[in-house]
């Protein structure tokens, strides 16, 4: 695994994203338990390790849409573990970004209108929609906005997929194994387009992959393995 690079002097902000003494347990059994965990404000990590391990469970933890048994979940500072209904929902909708396997895009709607979305649950005001949105998918090379996404290719959804989750300027960007879907060369451009869009608006980016070929493009890349491995070390 590679070593974080040096970069800016982030100490004034805090961390993108803190983990600390989280327990999660499922009713099938599975459990993960991460004492401690943390991603700077403008960096990022690429987690590692095989299918069905928790890499999923943790981004979805991390974006509130899972609650942990125990440990606290901050996003730029803020407690999302233990935040509640619109509370929860408008701390998502600003502060955090996310790119999935399959997408999750809307369907029989645009390009534009699939971002703008992403608008709307932030706040943003409905005039500044429209433009806003194309701005966003233009930086990302999609020259076709108003085509329905179900027309669009698979590496062109996976751009929609970006520019919705970039869309509300988020703190941290949480990406679930976003080449599963893809062929190498298109993974590879996806990935890169991904960190560059994050570090242009700077977002950190969390990325959890089971895909080897990944860890070397990434400042910082862990194995998900050694995180749990520290509470078994801690017990």
């Amino acid at each position: 695994m590679t070593t974080p690079a040096p970069g800016p002097d982030t100490t004034s902000e805090p961390p993108a994203l803190e983990i600390r003494d989280l327990r999660f347990r499922r009713r099938d059994g599975f459990s993960l338990e991460i004492p401690r965990f943390g991603l700077d404000a403008g960096r990022e990590c690429l987690l590692a390790g095989p299918s069905g391990c928790g890499k999923s469970t943790l981004l979805l933890l991390a974006a509130g849409l899972l609650d942990p048994d125990a440990g606290s979940i901050r996003i730029g500072g803020r407690e999302i573990a233990t935040a509640r209904g619109a509370a929860r929902d408008a701390l998502r909708a600003s502060r955090i970004g996310m790119v999935f396997q399959t997408h999750h895009l809307l369907h029989g709607f645009t390009a534009r209108e699939n971002v703008a979305a992403a608008l709307l649950f932030a706040g943003v005001a409905p005039r500044e929609h429209h433009a806003r949105a194309g701005e966003l998918l233009a930086s990302l090379d999609l020259d076709r906005p108003d085509a329905r996404v179900d027309r669009l290719s698979v590496g062109q959804q996976q751009r929609v997929a970006i520019a919705r989750a970039l869309a509300a300027d988020p703190d941290l960007v949480l990406a679930d194994e976003p080449t599963a879907s893809l062929d190498p060369e298109n993974a590879r451009i996806a990935v890169d387009l991904l960190r560059a869009a994050c570090r242009d608006r700077g977002a950190a980016l969390l990325v959890t992959s089971h895909d080897p070929a990944l860890v070397d493009r990434f400042d910082r890349a862990e194995r998900f393995a050694d995180l749990t491995a520290r509470a078994e070390a801690a017990a």
